[in-house]
């Protein structure tokens, strides 16, 4: 008889702070984000803490009074890490340690944890390890409790400050080892790309768990790895997909998300270069979030970071079978109407109005629903690019009803 497997998760607290530009409503989405980010390392929040601040405390992040109530919740309670929305840095990673006496976390450090937990290839490890040194070399003194001898000076020289030295020569050694190996892939990834010849390369981006890899799988027919939590896919997968008798290339790549690391952004540009090279996005999106246009936002954003933003996309709108809008009831005349009352009609009306039938579609992976529609404008969108880069061809590629008829 198989035993149940029992996870044990990690008692956890998240930290996060109102400031001038982050309202108490969009630090709710971040805190929300983050117990999901939590959730998918393996850690269960218990409480939440927030406090008001013009900025950020230089020392401790958080004002002394809010620190001593979390240290007294995380005595009481036997929580075991406590992590913040924000990066924090060096400095104040290692006093709020002192001060909580706890496993301290920032956004990024999480990030960096799940992105570890999730690497599969040789690559992608490179790739996570690359990040992982770079965030830790600047807080490698903050590491060392029985060192306190760090910063030299008189009086203050001795062995502490060697070792310390020691390991940034250690962690710097292997950063460039790293970026050596990565080269190497990159080299052997490019001449990849360059064999597959002039076929047009169609690229699914998009933030997330938005449902990427589930289109995959619906339109190549493989057997992508699909699961409901943050950065299921890290390694990019392409595969040759064809719709009607037009063949074309089609790449699931890792998903971005709001507050992303500078050093994952670096160490996953070669992944990127995917998107990079593409003829055409499939930008997918996850209309039943209630922060869907903030993750649009940040996609585009992260886009214009890579040089791709200038590319022909679509937008896919998909999850439409979980769409849920907030009603108002007739008698109600003090609830003001929000988007977050928009049906999808509604929606429809919108800015989306304004991107073009042919450019936004609606439709939902896991049922299929609207899935010949979302066919028929990638089927037209490809042969437009195939017909440039072959003109003799036209003819072999008809209309997609013709083909339906056929």
């Amino acid at each position: 008889m198989l035993e149940k497997e029992k996870t044990n998760f990690e008692k956890t607290v998240v930290v996060g702070i109102v400031t001038q530009g982050q309202s108490e409503e969009k630090l709710k989405e971040y805190l929300d984000e983050l117990e999901f980010l939590t959730f998918t390392a393996g850690g269960e929040v218990i409480k939440r803490f927030w406090q008001k601040m013009d900025r950020p405390n230089p020392k401790t992040f958080l004002g002394t009074g809010k620190m001593d109530e979390i240290h007294l919740y995380v005595k009481e309670n036997d929580i075991s890490t406590v992590i913040f929305d924000d990066e924090l840095s060096p400095s104040q990673q290692k006093n709020i340690s002192k001060i909580l006496d706890c496993k301290v976390l920032d956004r990024t450090n999480l990030i960096l944890d799940i992105f570890a937990q999730r690497a599969e290839t040789s690559y992608a490890r490179t790739q996570v390890e690359l990040a992982q040194c770079q965030y830790l070399l600047p807080r490698l003194s903050g590491m060392w409790t029985h060192l306190e001898r760090q910063k030299g000076g008189i009086g203050l020289r001795g062995p502490g400050e060697t070792e310390i030295e020691t390991d940034r020569r250690i962690v710097r050694d292997r950063i460039a080892l790293l970026k050596e190996k990565i080269k190497t892939i990159d080299r052997q990834m490019s001449i990849q790309r360059s064999n597959r010849g002039a076929m047009v390369r169609v690229a699914l981006v998009g933030y997330t768990n938005v449902g990427k890899s589930t289109l995959m799988n619906v339109i190549s027919k493989s057997e992508v790895f699909v699961e409901n939590k943050l950065f299921a896919t890290l390694d990019t997968t392409v595969r040759k997909v064809v719709i009607g008798n037009l063949p074309f290339l089609l790449s699931d790549t890792v998903g971005f998300i709001r507050k992303l690391p500078t050093q994952l952004v670096e160490s996953f540009k070669s992944t990127l270069d995917e998107v990079r090279e593409a003829d055409l996005l499939l930008h997918v999106v996850d209309i039943s979030h209630p922060d869907f246009e903030d993750h649009i936002e940040s996609v585009n954003q992260i886009l214009l970071d890579i040089k791709s933003n200038d590319k022909p996309t679509i937008m896919v709108f998909n999850k439409i079978d979980a769409y849920q809008h907030l009603t108002i009831d007739e008698d109600d005349l003090m609830t003001e109407k929000t988007t977050k009352h928009y049906t999808l009609e509604e929606w429809k009306q919108t800015w989306m109005s304004r991107i073009g039938k042919e450019n936004a579609l609606f439709i939902s992976a896991v049922n299929k629903e609207n899935f010949e529609a979302f066919r028929e404008v990638v089927y037209d969108k490809v042969r437009e690019i195939h017909v440039t880069r072959f003109p003799y061809n036209k003819f072999l590629y008809p209309d997609f009803k013709d083909i339906v008829v056929e």
